[in-house]
């Protein structure tokens, strides 16, 4: 956890600074445009990974700037459209009267996730901090579903849970449409999964301005001292494209708890980088990323992560990625 507390430092320290050397702009939409663009082109840690000509999307975006006026709606949606270009669901532009999102990353995907479905499974459930839990198919599978790592919980909720699921032959634990939010309850959810620490990832932050001016490669470990309940018999983690953020490193890490974890459903929706915010000149602010995070392997997981066993929703009746989770469950006993 030390490494996560030294990440989360070195973004509030680059969030909460601005160089004494940085141009000041005035609120002109050709300025601000500008302003906007050098943000993303000197701190946002994606650039280069993501094989976009930012100097391509710069004479474009520069061009329009000077043909919209005063309006600062209009200015507004420019720099939104120009951030769309990154494709990134970190990438946001906040102001008083509106926010930009970008959907680009799920858009072309299945859902993978029906509501009304869930509930054919989520019956008589209780709620443990932020945890959603009851038990399927006649007691013998645990099922938990986590709508946000946002939402707190602690070992005492997971200690209860457990005990819930003491006669279970697994557990279920459903992050679809789980859009992120602590990293710091991601390593907390995954700890009573492990028998030993291990390195589930690594990171490194943006430290100059040029593309790949990053910091050296520090590696990420599991910590099986958050919560003293363990549990080894079968988990299987329900995905989708919309498990996003800290989600997306849950999922990566719950990859190397061991071979009684595997992960079901689509593909996790990415976002391995970490925001930071910064002010533009017409006091706006922007959202991006500015620290990469990786596997084990040191392979990149902003594009998300592939299921162990892909499954993809069809039936109306049942919620055949849950169904699929039961099935690897019992297979496990034969």
């Amino acid at each position: 956890m030390k490494h996560l507390i030294y990440i989360l430092a070195v973004v509030l320290l680059v969030t909460s600074c601005k160089s004494k050397n940085e141009v000041e702009y005035s609120t002109d939409p050709v300025d601000n445009v500008e302003a906007l663009w050098q943000i993303i082109d000197t701190k946002y840690c994606y650039v280069e990974q993501k094989g976009i000509d930012w100097n391509a999307i710069h004479d474009t975006y520069i061009a329009k700037a000077k043909t919209i006026g005063s309006d600062p709606l209009a200015l507004f949606d420019l720099c939104a459209q120009m951030l769309d270009t990154l494709h990134d669901g970190h990438v946001n532009l906040y102001s008083s009267f509106d926010r930009s999102y970008n959907t680009a990353w799920y858009d072309s995907y299945p859902a993978n996730f029906d509501a009304e479905l869930q509930k054919l499974y989520l019956k008589d459930y209780r709620i443990a901090g932020g945890l959603y839990y009851c038990t399927i198919k006649n007691d013998s599978i645990g099922y938990i579903y986590y709508s946000s790592f946002s939402n707190a919980f602690s070992g005492a909720n997971l200690y209860w849970i457990f005990t819930a699921f003491k006669n279970c032959r697994g557990i279920i634990i459903d992050v679809r449409n789980n859009g992120g939010g602590d990293l710091t309850n991601a390593y907390k959810l995954a700890s009573p999964f492990f028998k030993e620490n291990k390195i589930v990832g690594y990171w490194h932050h943006k430290d100059g301005p040029g593309h790949n001016d990053f910091s050296e490669l520090e590696p990420l470990y599991s910590d099986t001292s958050l919560i003293a309940h363990k549990w080894y018999r079968p988990v299987i983690v329900l995905s989708n494209r919309r498990s996003y953020s800290a989600t997306n490193f849950f999922i990566n890490m719950m990859r190397y708890a061991g071979n009684h974890v595997a992960i079901v459903g689509g593909t996790s929706g990415g976002g391995g980088g970490m925001p930071m915010s910064y002010e533009m000149p017409c006091g706006w602010t922007v959202r991006f990323s500015s620290v990469r995070m990786y596997d084990a392997d040191k392979k990149d997981i902003e594009q998300g992560i592939e299921p162990h066993v892909k499954v993809t929703m069809t039936s109306t009746t049942q919620d055949d990625i849950i169904e699929k989770a039961v099935d690897l469950i019992n297979n496990a006993y034969k």
